[in-house]
C-alpha cells in the first residue's frame, strides 16, 4: 500500500516541509528607501502630534505606500531637509525622492525622474491692498513681477527648493529671505517678518487659510512634479513609470488628487501624451547648459553627425521598448521625424542662449559626462512614452492642441513649435 511505511506519502511530506521551510527561509523584500520632507503639504507632511517620528501624510505618501503595497516592499521613509536634497540623492541615502519635487536641470543631472505626478505653478501670498495696487498699474504677470522688485521689500522662500531659484530668478532687488522648514515661510509673513512670500498653485490654498487678508497672485511659472529616483537603478524608475501609468489610466491617480489638492489640481500628468510632453519640456531646460558648455569651449551648437547619432539611437530605443513588450514597433518615418523635431527645438533653444549675454552658471555641467548621460536617460523615457503614444488611439486633432498647449516654455517660436506638434501627430497618425 502507498500509505504504509514505506509508501510515497512520506517522501512526498517531507518534500513539502522542506519547501514551506525554505519558503520560510528567504530573506524578505529589501525595504523601498524613500526621501520625504515632512514639511510640505499637501504632497508630504510629518504627522508632529504622533510619538511615531516616522508617520506622514499627504498625496506623495499615500501614492507610495499604494506603489509599495503593490509591490509587497516595505518602506523606510528618510527625512531630508530641502538644501539637502541634491546632496543627499547622489549620497543614495534614499532610493526615491516623493515629496512634491519639482523637476529641475539640475536635478535631471544628477538623477532620473518618473513621469510626472502633478502640475503646479509658482505664486505670491501678499497683503490684498498691495495686489490691488499693483494690478490697477501692472498691465501682465511678468510687469507684476517686476512691480514688486524694490529694494524695501522682502520676499520669503523655501530655502533650497525650487521656489528659492523662482524667486531669485524674478527678484535681482528685493530682499530675499530664505526660510527653512517649509513651515516657516507662512509664519513669516503672519509675524511680519516678511512682506510677500512664495508658494505655489497646489500648496498656496492651505497656507492662505491660515493668512487672513492675503491672497494669491499668479501663477508665474508652469512646474512638473514627479517622483526623483537615484540614476543607478534604472530598473526601480521604469518600474515606477509603467505603475504611475497605470494608476492614471484605472483612476487611481485621480481619486488622490481629488483627496489632496481638490480643485486647485485636477491635471492628468501621467497620461501617455502628457508625459511625454513633460520629457520634451525636461529636455529642453537642459538645452540653455548645453549651449554654456559649449560656448565656453566654442564648439558649434549643430553637429549634423551626431544629430543623425541621435536620431538612429532614438529609433533603436523605440524598437527595443516595443520588443520587450512583444508589440510591433511604430512606423519608422513617424518616430525619426519626432526626434529630428526636438533636436530642431534644442537648436532653437541653445541658439537663443548664444544670443544672450554669457552667463556662468551655464558652464557648470560637463557635456560628455554630466549631460548627455541626463539626456538619454530622458530619451529612454521618451521612446517608452513615445511607443504607447502611439498605440493609446489618440484623436490626432486634440492631440495637436494639448502638444501646442504644453510647449508654452522655453521660449519656442510658433513654427518649432508646430513642428514638434506635427511629428507627434504624425506617431498618433500612423498608429501601432
Amino acid at each position: 500500500s502507498n500509505h504504509g511505511p514505506g509508501g510515497s506519502l512520506r517522501p512526498l511530506a517531507v518534500s513539502l516541509a522542506a519547501a514551506v521551510l525554505g519558503l520560510a527561509c528567504l530573506p524578505a523584500p529589501a525595504p523601498l528607501r524613500i526621501g520625504t520632507s515632512g514639511d510640505y503639504a499637501p504632497f508630504s507632511e510629518r504627522l508632529v502630534d504622533s510619538e511615531d517620528a516616522d508617520r506622514y501624510r499627504g498625496f506623495d505618501i499615500a501614492l507610495a505606500e499604494a506603489f509599495a503595497a503593490s509591490t509587497g516592499r516595505p518602506i523606510e521613509w528618510i527625512p531630508f531637509a530641502w538644501p539637502e536634497l541634491l546632496g543627499s540623492l547622489s549620497a543614495g541615502r534614499f532610493d526615491v525622492a516623493m515629496s512634491g519635487v519639482t523637476v529641475r536641470p539640475e536635478r535631471s543631472v544628477e538623477g532620473r525622474f518618473s513621469v510626472p505626478v502633478a502640475r503646479t505653478g509658482a505664486v505670491l501670498l501678499i497683503d490684498e491692498v498691495r495686489r490691488r495696487e499693483l494690478q490697477a498699474s501692472a498691465s501682465d504677470p511678468e510687469s507684476t513681477w517686476r512691480a514688486l522688485d524694490l529694494p524695501s521689500l522682502r520676499i520669503g522662500a523655501n530655502a533650497g527648493g525650487h521656489l528659492e531659484r523662482v524667486t531669485r530668478r524674478h527678484f535681482g532687488a528685493a530682499q530675499i529671505v530664505a526660510l527653512s522648514p517649509n513651515a516657516r515661510v507662512p509664519e513669516a509673513l503672519l509675524s511680519g517678518d516678511v512682506d510677500v512670500v512664495v508658494s505655489d498653485s497646489l500648496e498656496a490654498p492651505r497656507w492662505l487659510r491660515r493668512l487672513p487678508g492675503a491672497t494669491a497672485l499668479g501663477p508665474f511659472t508652469a512646474d512638473w512634479k514627479a517622483w526623483w529616483v537615484d540614476a543607478r537603478d534604472p530598473g526601480l524608475a521604469r518600474e515606477l513609470d509603467a505603475w504611475l501609468l497605470a494608476r492614471e489610466a484605472d483612476g487611481t491617480l485621480a481619486g488622490l488628487r481629488v483627496e489632496w489638492f481638490g480643485e486647485a489640481g485636477q491635471d492628468e500628468t501621467a497620461t501617455p501624451l502628457s508625459a511625454l510632453l513633460a520629457a520634451c519640456d525636461e529636455r529642453l531646460a537642459l538645452m540653455p547648459f548645453v549651449a554654456g558648455f559649449k560656448r565656453a569651449r566654442g564648439q558649434p551648437i549643430v553637429d549634423p553627425a551626431r544629430e543623425e547619432r541621435v536620431i538612429a539611437s532614438g529609433w533603436q530605443a523605440v524598437e527595443r521598448a516595443a520588443a520587450s513588450r512583444g508589440l510591433p514597433a511604430p512606423d519608422r518615418a513617424a518616430v525619426q521625424g519626432f526626434y529630428r523635431a526636438q533636436i530642431g527645438a534644442a537648436v532653437e533653444v541653445q541658439r537663443d542662449v548664444l544670443g544672450q549675454p554669457p552667463r556662468s552658471e551655464l558652464d557648470r555641467f560637463d557635456l560628455e559626462r554630466e549631460l548627455r548621460p541626463a539626456l538619454i536617460r530622458i530619451g529612454d523615457r521618451m521612446a517608452e512614452l513615445l511607443l504607447r503614444v502611439a498605440r493609446a488611439g489618440l484623436d490626432p486633432s486634440a492631440a495637436r492642441g494639448e502638444v501646442l498647449r504644453g510647449l508654452g516654455r522655453h521660449g519656442l517660436s510658433p513654427a518649432r513649435r508646430r513642428a514638434v506638434a506635427d511629428s507627434i501627430v504624425a506617431v498618433v497618425s500612423a498608429g501601432p
